[in-house]
């Protein structure tokens, strides 16, 4: 509990505020549209509330603040109202930086370990893997 806590007073007044609500909230709300929608319809329906993207250029400071917020979807995901996986988490991030004016991509990715198959998802903005220390995943073209 103590790391917990260490880790929250580490955010910002920004991230502690807005930010992490709007994962805490919008994680399950991603969750049930997928159960009950399907990830098409969901990813469209995301995509019509945010039809500011590709607008804008991210700047560095751009590209720090994304990886932050898909390090919040993490701990959103993980401490949450509900468990939220990789895809429900990259869902989010995609729709909050297409209302934000970027153009980011949402990745799904596989790899087999052996004889199974594992499945990933991520966004990317300008390139950069948000939120992924390392990826072994191949994304489907």
């Amino acid at each position: 509990m103590a790391g917990r806590l260490r880790g929250w007073q580490a955010l910002s007044w920004t991230e502690r505020g807005g930010l992490m609500l709007m994962m805490f909230f919008g994680l399950p709300i991603v969750a049930a549209a997928i159960r009950v929608f399907g990830y098409v319809a969901t990813r469209e329906w995301l995509e019509r509330r945010s039809t500011s993207a590709g607008v804008r250029e991210p700047s560095s400071d751009d590209l720090e603040a994304a990886q932050g917020l898909a390090r919040l979807a993490g701990i959103a995901g993980r401490h949450g109202p509900v468990t939220a996986t990789c895809l429900r988490q990259s869902l989010l991030i995609y729709w909050a930086l297409r209302r934000r004016g970027f153009a980011p991509d949402l990745k799904i990715g596989v790899r087999k370990q052996g004889d199974a198959f594992d499945a990933h998802a991520w966004v990317e903005l300008e390139g950069h893997a948000l939120g992924q220390a390392s990826l072994a995943h191949s994304p489907f073209m």
